[in-house]
C-alpha cells in the first residue's frame, strides 16, 4: 500500500556533513507522521527523528540534537534527514518508517510504524 526508498546513504568524514531522503508513493498517501531509525552491527534499532505530516511536530533523539534536522515535503512525498557534524557513532544503516495510526503527538516507537524502507548505510570515518 505505501512503498518507501531511501537514498543518500555513502561514506563521509567525521564532521562531514550528509543528506538522507525517503520517497514515499502509494495508491493513497495520508500518514499520521514518518520517522528515522538506525541500527548499527550488533546494535538494536534506535529512534533518531520523526515528524507530524499534518502539524509538522518534531521530535530528536538526544544523540542528534543539535545536528541532525528532519523535514518534510508533502507535495512531493518525500522526508528528508540533514545530518551535520557527523561522528562515528553516528555510522549505521538508517531506515525511514511511516506510521499511518495516531500516536499523539508523534510516534516514536518501532512498533508505531506501519511500513518500512529498506536502509541506507551511512558510514562515518574517522
Amino acid at each position: 500500500q505505501v512503498q518507501l526508498v531511501e537514498s543518500g546513504g555513502r561514506l563521509v568524514q567525521a564532521g562531514g556533513s550528509l543528506k538522507l531522503s525517503c520517497a514515499a508513493s502509494g495508491r493513497t498517501f495520508s500518514p499520521y507522521g514518518m520517522g528515522w531509525f538506525r541500527q548499527a552491527p550488533g546494535k538494536e534499532r534506535e529512534f533518531v527523528s520523526a515528524i507530524s505530516w499534518s502539524a509538522a511536530r518534531i521530535r530528536y533523539a538526544d544523540s542528534v540534537k543539535g545536528r541532525f534536522t528532519i523535514s518534510r515535503d508533502s507535495g512531493k512525498n518525500t522526508v528528508y534527514l540533514q545530518m551535520n557534524s557527523l561522528k562515528s557513532e553516528d555510522t549505521a544503516v538508517y531506515y525511514c518508517a511511516v506510521g499511518m495510526r495516531p500516536v499523539w503527538p508523534l510516534p516514536l516507537g518501532p512498533n508505531d510504524y506501519d511500513y518500512w524502507g529498506q536502509g541506507t548505510q551511512v558510514t562515518v570515518s574517522s
